[in-house]
């Protein structure tokens, strides 16, 4: 039996264990996906600390795969060894729940998670549910690929979906791994695009990116800065700070939504008349399916946008999961396979 080297979490908080298992094989209905690249995740310390109920370990984590088909189940039609493809936060989906009959699968209460409820992307080899693949185009590498599985289609799917047009004001609030890669997106939309940070450090980064405007919300108030402007039809809010989103949600203008990517256990403090006047709203949004990470890919090979990254190889797991953690990465952090 061939074997393959594993970045795996032996129990709930403890480190990164890099050793040798069986390849799998793939069961009827699976792929096997030889790894070539996988983002790592802040929520990837969901697996790495144990917060999410009923993981079973040890367990791989990593739910930003990038690679190339295997070997292919009994029972899988459309997909063939050989095919580049890519796997995100969905990782397939129940099919008898009531959302998953209304065709929201994205919202599955009983939704499979790459890294959490199976083996995810910190290996050499892994397998998946055929419904979980995403085709990954060619004119993108898979180390640029991976972040955009996660971090690009949550910002991609929710600017879409925002009901923002072009010319209209979209603020993106923070310009980490998510808003680095929502700049971009919110540019190639036709939107003005507002970034608001904290300091001036990143004001060149964010119109390099494409913000038309940058407000320093350290050294201006934010929110008259976008009345000035119009008010915005949507705050896309990235950073994951409920202080940040509160003191923000006034730049709205009339009929704005604030849409709420960055996950906090914090609560927004948005009183009724604040909601009333202006026909305001707020909204969070998950990521997509596998289809919407595959257009999130085709739309950033089209447009050319691409994540800031780090790469790590594999063996360097533990190191590199600790540099994404720790917040002094350059945006998104990427695990490369060797035997890619």
């Amino acid at each position: 039996m061939a074997k393959m080297k594993v970045a795996q979490v032996g129990k709930a908080g403890g480190p990164f264990e890099l050793v040798e298992r069986d390849v799998p094989r793939p069961a009827p209905g699976q792929v096997r996906i030889r790894v070539q690249a996988c983002g790592i995740c802040h929520s990837d310390s969901l697996t790495k600390e144990g917060q999410w109920p009923g993981i079973q370990y040890p367990r791989v984590p990593g739910h930003e795969i990038a690679g190339v088909i295997d070997e292919v189940g009994a029972g899988v039609t459309g997909w063939a060894k050989g095919q580049r493809v890519g796997v995100g936060w969905y990782g397939g989906h129940c099919g008898n729940c009531a959302p998953c009959r209304r065709g929201e699968f994205i919202n599955c209460l009983y939704l499979s998670i790459p890294g959490i409820s199976y083996d995810g992307g910190y290996e050499e080899f892994m397998v998946a549910p055929a419904d979980a693949l995403a085709l990954m185009p060619e004119g993108i590498s898979p180390e640029d690929a991976a972040p955009l599985l996660c971090a690009g289609i949550t910002t991609f799917n929710a600017l879409r979906h925002s009901g923002a047009g072009p010319g209209d004001l979209v603020a993106i609030q923070g310009v980490g791994g998510l808003g680095h890669l929502g700049i971009q997106f919110a540019n190639r939309f036709g939107y003005k695009v507002a970034a608001v940070s904290r300091g001036a450090e990143n004001a060149a980064l964010a119109k390099r990116l494409g913000a038309h405007v940058y407000i320093d919300s350290k050294a201006t108030n934010a929110v008259e800065e976008l009345k000035k402007l119009g008010g915005a039809r949507v705050i896309l809010a990235t950073a994951p700070s409920a202080q940040a989103m509160t003191a923000l949600f006034d730049g709205l203008g009339t009929n704005g939504t604030m849409v709420v990517l960055g996950a906090s256990m914090e609560a927004i403090q948005v009183t009724p008349i604040q909601l009333i006047m202006g026909r305001r709203s707020l909204q969070g949004w998950p990521s997509g399916t596998s289809i919407d990470s595959e257009d999130t890919l085709n739309f950033s090979v089209m447009a050319g946008v691409r994540p800031m990254i780090e790469k790590f190889p594999l063996e360097r797991a533990g190191e590199a999961y600790e540099r994404m953690m720790s917040g002094k990465a350059e945006y998104r952090v990427v695990l490369t396979v060797s035997n890619a």
